[in-house]
């Protein structure tokens, strides 16, 4: 995996050799995004019952694994599945107990970039054309398995031959959107400016901003979301102005199963005075 600490002024990788090391490694964000961190502890679970030498072992793998990021969505869902997973497994061989385990993280990475990919292609179409679309955090390919969620969009819409550029918030204080999302709309040459995330409500007020795409892993219902206070000041100047604010929900309701939703507020009615 991709360090996440030292980008972007250094591209290194680290490979974690037995599940403490990934657990040390989403406790110390150098892999972070929800979907990213589920897979890595999908991963660490088949990792660490590779060398596990009785079944006995699996949830203590399963409880270090969960005390890395106690507010992450997606590290609970993988690790709840590949726990029905081996319960169902339960007398069987050792061996096969090993190799359905790690089927079964392999599968969640490619569910996860497939679905990345199922948002792009359904958000690009959402996006309006030579305008410039706002951004919050890191949403990106280094947030999930692959292609990312909000970015995910962006990159599908200017695949789709749409000119656009983007506004990416620092997003403070890890400043996942300076260090990442930058970083990342960079090498798809796509252009990117930096704000600061105060700068969020002028341009949106000033009409500059013709979208705004963000992500999210839970649902005002479930008290969630907005988490961040560019979320929170994005939407209040959707109220006050006509620019469309676009949502992803990411969080797998349901285990085994993922129900992306793509969810857009848009208005023809006139700004307010």
């Amino acid at each position: 995996m991709i360090d996440q600490t030292k980008l972007p002024r250094e591209e290194t990788y680290v490979t974690c050799t037995d599940y403490k090391q990934v657990a040390d490694a989403i406790r110390t964000m150098v892999i972070r995004g929800a979907p990213a961190i589920g897979v890595a502890a999908a991963m660490g679970v088949a990792l660490g019952m590779q060398q596990a030498e009785s079944a006995r072992e699996f949830d203590e793998i399963c409880a270090t694994l969960a005390s890395t990021r106690p507010t992450a969505v997606n590290l609970f869902w993988a690790i709840e599945r590949m726990r029905r997973l081996y319960m169902e497994l339960q007398g069987r061989p050792i061996e096969e107990i090993r190799a359905k385990l790690k089927t079964e993280a392999q599968q969640i990475r490619l569910e996860d970039i497939a679905i990345n990919e199922c948002i792009g292609k359904n958000g690009a179409a959402l996006i309006p054309d030579g305008k410039t679309v706002l951004t919050h955090c890191n949403a990106g390919a280094l947030a999930t398995a692959g292609y990312g969620t909000a970015l995910g969009v962006i990159r599908a819409a200017v695949a789709a031959g749409k000119k656009i550029d983007v506004f990416a918030d620092e997003t403070r204080p890890f400043l996942q959107g300076a260090r990442l999302t930058v970083w990342e709309l960079q090498h798809d040459n796509i252009p990117a400016t930096l704000i600061t995330d105060n700068m969020a409500g002028h341009f949106l007020h000033s009409g500059r901003i013709g979208c705004v795409v963000v992500a999210r892993t839970g649902s005002p219902r479930m008290g969630m979301w907005p988490t961040r206070s560019a979320h929170t000041q994005s939407l209040y100047w959707r109220k006050k102005t006509t620019f469309r604010f676009t949502s992803l929900l990411t969080f797998p309701r349901s285990i085994g199963t993922w129900r992306p939703e793509t969810k857009s507020l848009s208005s023809s009615a006139p700004p307010k005075k």
